[in-house]
């Protein structure tokens, strides 16, 4: 669906309240707590150490700072962080 017209996109995301990231291929990030972060639409792992995981996403890269942190699942399009996280942060078009 990431490759829909504008003019669709716009449709389903409005008129059938489908979600922009469904339909845009946007990222969707959801952290639970300080412990779980799981990220959809990714683009790949750009760096990682067990205090700082850098993300590739369409609208920049995202970076995820703490400590003990591990790869718990990785997939085409979504990935999963675990560890204690302190702290994630989009940083833009890179």
């Amino acid at each position: 669906m990431k490759r829909l017209p504008k003019r669709i996109n716009k449709w389903l995301t409005k008129g059938m309240e489908v979600p922009a990231d469904v339909t845009m291929g946007v990222p969707r990030v959801t952290m639970i707590g300080h412990l779980h972060v799981y990220i959809e639409n990714h683009q790949g792992i750009l760096s990682f150490t067990p205090q700082r995981i850098l993300i590739r996403l369409s609208e920049g890269i995202l970076e995820v700072k703490g400590e003990a942190l591990i790869i718990k699942a990785i997939l085409p399009e979504e990935l999963i962080v675990e560890g204690k996280i302190e702290q994630v942060t989009h940083m833009g078009e890179r």
